[in-house]
């Protein structure tokens, strides 16, 4: 069983997946915003990621979209 972190992740590769415009298979780019919005619906409806991880998180996650042209690749988390 995953935990609450590797679920959430899992998650939202999926969401990289099916919101990129890119083809099957490259690094399914989308917006950090988009990225930002998902996860932390996700990990406030799961309740087992603490908030402050989920904010730390997302900042790693915006350095790396910031030399992505804004873009968060699955690579990045």
């Amino acid at each position: 069983c995953l935990n609450p972190l590797q679920s959430l992740l899992s998650s939202m590769k999926h969401a990289c997946e099916i919101l990129t415009s890119e083809p099957e298979g490259g690094a399914a780019p989308i917006p950090f915003e988009t990225f930002s919005f998902l996860y932390s619906y996700l990990a406030s409806i799961d309740g087992e990621v603490p908030k402050d991880e989920t904010e730390a998180f997302l900042h790693k996650i915006k350095e790396e979209a910031d030399t992505q042209q804004g873009m968060v690749l699955i690579r990045h988390f």
